[in-house]
């Protein structure tokens, strides 16, 4: 009787479990499927809001490790230092330009001096010789000249405002190549010397080694070809060099100049590459400036500062506004290390304190 009930009760489950329909059984499995998935999706978004939090605060710590090194870039690397900081010439000079050399341009002592035999690409400091070898030339400012195929700059790529077929008087380009270091109107001075470019360069090279530029060499009249090296002694040379041409010193140290070119009813203004000539508050007598990748920022002067004429070369260094600070800093250090003693001619003379580095 027992076993008899036992069966009945087992066959009551059996049927139940038929009576369930397969697809009713699917459609649970797959409810429970989207709750896992649902599941796992919340799981997932709440990682990615926590990486991303995670990731922003790693990426502000990075900032602010950037933002409190102020201190730590005036004793160690330069590299992003702006035109102007908070440096008061008190303290170790200290430059982003990797080669700098500051002369007294009357006496020759040498005031600041780093790395200053080590040859680099100078870009367009290059243009300064371009300048003298014309000028020895004699060869008429008055004469128009005009850019053509061979001035278009198929290394570097770089643009102008001098399109082909545009003509200015020597002297025009001569500024232009000089103050906004137009590529175009350099090349245009040597593609329009007798004997063309490479006489021309030649010249440059014969000329550099009149002035005593040992370790200098130039391919081009641009400096946009990076085998135009120098170093920082022989480009003080060069400085003091090109001094001596008083178109030279004019034309490196106005501010803007207007030409009027051909189909164009108004004039067209170029700047002075060099903020400080523009800028006004220093006694600026010589300025180039240069740039290519492989030489960095670069800038040349003669300029006077505690009294005293100096010629102040600055190479390689990173960032736009690097070459400009570290003049400032120059000027500042000079300025605060500087002991005005009377001389025999009646005039001041700075005696630096600080030392050389």
């Amino acid at each position: 009787m027992v076993n008899l009930v036992f069966r009945k009760i087992i066959l009551f489950y059996v049927a139940l479990a038929l009576a369930v329909s397969p697809v009713e059984l699917l459609a649970a499995h797959k409810k429970s499927s989207k709750r896992i998935t649902s599941s796992q999706k919340n799981t997932l978004a709440k990682h990615r809001i926590s990486s991303r939090y995670k990731a922003s605060k790693v990426g502000a710590k990075r900032v602010n490790v950037r933002l409190r090194s102020s201190h730590r870039i005036q004793n160690t690397t330069l590299h992003s230092y702006e035109a102007y900081d908070h440096y008061d010439g008190s303290g170790v000079l200290q430059l982003a330009s990797s080669k700098a050399l500051v002369i007294n341009q009357n006496t020759g002592e040498t005031i600041y001096a780093k790395n200053t035999n080590l040859p680099t690409p100078i870009a367009s400091i290059t243009k300064l010789m371009t300048a003298m070898v014309m000028l020895d030339a004699k060869q008429s400012l008055d004469e128009v000249i005009y850019v053509s195929d061979e001035d278009i700059d198929y290394l570097k790529g770089t643009g102008s405002r001098l399109s082909i077929g545009a003509g200015l008087a020597r002297g025009d380009m001569l500024q232009l190549a000089l103050m906004a270091s137009e590529n175009r109107a350099a090349s245009s001075l040597a593609t329009n010397y007798p004997g063309g470019k490479y006489t021309f360069v030649k010249a440059m090279n014969a000329k550099a080694l009149e002035i005593g530029l040992n370790n200098t060499h130039f391919v081009d009249p641009t400096g946009l070809d990076s085998e135009n090296v120098s170093t920082a002694e022989d480009l003080a040379k060069m400085i003091q060099a090109a001094y001596q041409y008083p178109e030279i010193r004019l034309a490196t140290t106005s501010p803007s100049h207007e030409v009027y070119l051909e189909g164009r009813t108004y004039p067209v203004n170029f700047n002075n590459t060099n903020s400080l000539v523009r800028g006004g508050e220093w006694k600026i007598g010589l300025s180039k400036t240069g740039f290519i990748n492989e030489a960095g920022r670069c800038l040349v002067m003669q300029a006077t500062i505690a009294g005293e004429p100096m010629i102040v070369v600055l190479l390689d260094s990173n960032g736009k506004l690097t070459r400009i600070g570290d003049a400032n800093r120059i000027r500042k250090w000079v300025e605060y290390n500087s002991e005005l003693k009377p001389t025999t001619t009646g005039q001041v003379k700075p005696t630096i304190l600080g030392k050389v580095s």
